[in-house]
Parts: C-alpha cells; sequence; structure tokens
C-alpha cells in the first residue's frame, strides 16, 4: 500500500515539476543569468563590440558616484516612484471603493473602460500624450487657453521641471490595474460587516478607516511594491518616448533610460551594466524598505 502511496506522489510531482521546470528554465535564461553576467560585466571595461576585456574592479562604479547626472537620474527615478504611489493609491483606492461601496449602475463597464490603458503599448501612450503636451496644437494648451486671454503655449516637455508631466500619462496607463486588485480585495470583505457597521450607525468614511481599508491592506500593499518596481525598472520607456534623450538637460533622465545611452549611443557597456547593477540594489533596497514598513498582521476572517 506505501509502494503504490509513494509511486502516486512521485507521479504527482513529476507532473507539477512538467509545468514548473518550461517557467524556471525561461525564468534562469531571461532574468537570472543576464543579471549575474551584468554584474560580471561592470567589472570591466568592455565597449560592447570588442572580443577583449579589461579588468578595472569597482572602476565603473567610481566613476558613476562622480557623475553627476547619475544623482539627477535617481532623483527623476524616485520623483516618479513618489508621485506614482501617491496617484495610483489615492486615485485607485478612490475609484475601487465607488465601484464597488457606492452601487454604481454599469459598475463592470467601468471597469473594463478603467483597465484599457493598460492593454495599450507603452508606445501609444508616449505618442498619445506627446500631442496632447505639444505646446502649439495640444489638447492641455488648448483648453487652457480657453480662460487666458492669449494663446498658452507653455512647452510642457522642454521645461525643468518637465519630470512632473511625465506623472499623468504613466498613472492613466496603468492605474486599471490596480483598481482591478483593489477591487478585487474589497470584494472579498464580508457584506455583514459591513451590515454591522451600518445598523451600528457608522459613516461611509468610518466604514473605509475601519473595515475597507485594513481588510484590503494585503492588495494595497502589492499594488505599492509593483507600482515601486515596475517604475525603477521600466521608466526607461516612456521617457525615452516622450523625451528623447532625457529631456533639457537631462531634466527627465532616469536610471534606465542613461543604461540606455550609455550602452547603445556611448559604447560604454561596462559602465551601463554598472548602472544596471545600482538599479538592481537600489530595487531590492526600496522594496525591503517597503515590505517592512508596510508589515501588519494578517486579519483572518471567520
Amino acid at each position: 500500500m506505501s509502494g503504490r502511496t509513494g509511486t502516486a506522489k512521485m507521479k504527482r510531482n513529476m507532473f507539477i515539476l512538467s509545468f514548473i521546470l518550461p517557467t524556471l528554465l525561461l525564468y534562469l535564461v531571461f532574468t537570472v543569468y543576464p543579471m549575474f553576467k551584468g554584474i560580471y560585466l561592470s567589472l570591466f571595461d568592455w565597449s560592447g563590440g570588442s572580443e577583449t576585456y579589461n579588468f578595472i574592479g569597482l572602476g565603473n562604479f567610481n566613476d558613476m558616484f562622480h557623475d553627476s547626472v547619475i544623482l539627477k537620474t535617481i532623483r527623476n527615478d524616485y520623483i516618479l516612484v513618489i508621485g506614482k504611489v501617491i496617484g495610483f493609491m489615492v486615485l485607485s483606492m478612490f475609484f475601487a471603493v465607488a465601484l464597488t461601496r457606492l452601487n454604481i449602475r454599469g459598475s463592470g463597464f467601468y471597469r473594463i473602460i478603467f483597465f484599457l490603458p493598460n492593454v495599450l503599448s507603452v508606445v501609444v501612450v508616449g505618442v498619445l500624450w506627446r500631442y496632447v503636451y505639444n505646446p502649439n496644437l495640444g489638447f492641455l494648451n488648448s483648453f487652457i487657453s480657453l480662460f487666458t486671454d492669449k494663446k498658452f503655449d507653455f512647452a510642457w516637455l522642454g521645461d525643468k521641471w518637465s519630470i512632473f508631466a511625465l506623472l499623468p500619462p504613466s498613472i492613466w496607463a496603468g492605474i486599471g490595474f490596480t483598481i482591478i486588485l483593489l477591487v478585487a480585495g474589497i470584494l472579498s470583505i464580508p457584506s455583514s460587516l459591513f451590515e454591522s457597521a451600518d445598523i451600528d450607525g457608522a459613516s461611509q468614511w468610518e466604514q473605509f478607516w475601519l473595515i475597507t481599508l485594513p481588510l484590503s491592506w494585503e492588495q494595497i500593499k502589492t499594488s505599492v511594491v509593483w507600482i515601486v518596481m515596475t517604475t525603477l525598472n521600466g521608466s526607461f520607456v516612456i521617457v525615452t518616448i516622450m523625451t528623447f534623450e532625457g529631456g533639457v538637460d537631462n531634466a527627465t533622465q532616469v536610471m534606465g533610460s542613461y543604461l540606455y545611452l550609455n550602452a547603445f549611443k556611448f559604447g560604454k557597456f561596462s559602465y551601463a551594466s554598472a548602472i544596471g547593477v545600482l538599479i538592481l540594489v537600489l530595487s531590492l533596497i526600496t522594496t525591503a524598505t517597503l515590505q517592512r514598513l508596510m508589515k501588519r498582521e494578517t486579519i483572518e476572517l471567520t
């Protein structure tokens, strides 16, 4: 009997492994290997096309920490991180609560509408918002001109503070995912809790702070970590599309876009690899810090 049980268990494990192994192999080949390869290349002086690798140890990191543009890129990345976390979470929670707690007709349709920008290519989003921000023909300046005596022609993407202009398109393009995540969290809360709160005379605002927020905390934490990771590792795409090489005087340059410029424009692949290591380290530190700050006891619903 025990032999049959052992055989069945082994077959089950092999069945599970057959599904896990292809994904694991793809992860090792396209994520783990490039990561360690990047760390390795950061210790050399390599142009990307040369067959010779000159070992320089921490030379690239020394150059990086004396590079004034790096400080700008870190600042810009964290401006986007903070702005997106605040914008995403405030708007996502507002719409999620509205779609679940306010009995809005057609709430399912609105969820689809909010999620639609998520399926658009980042290239499409960038090009679309470049037209919105166009100083001469853009929708934003044309709309503001309706309320001014003369034509408003501010260059939103040509100003030293243009990094802030990247927040609306970034939030608009990704907010649907966090709304769906928070909606799922709120819908998993037993309706009996809200009914009891209504009987006790609790207002909607009190129900939000005492029931909705604590019981959807795991979804909130997941959303925040997702926003931080995708921003630090992926904001270079929207920067490159909307402001080409980082804007005026690197006003919108982020670590990812600066890595791309050094690798494919300046031919400094090893220096770009060092910037990649910096992104990795800052991502890990930021994520670990957030996990610690947002840690709470899990509330079990019975």
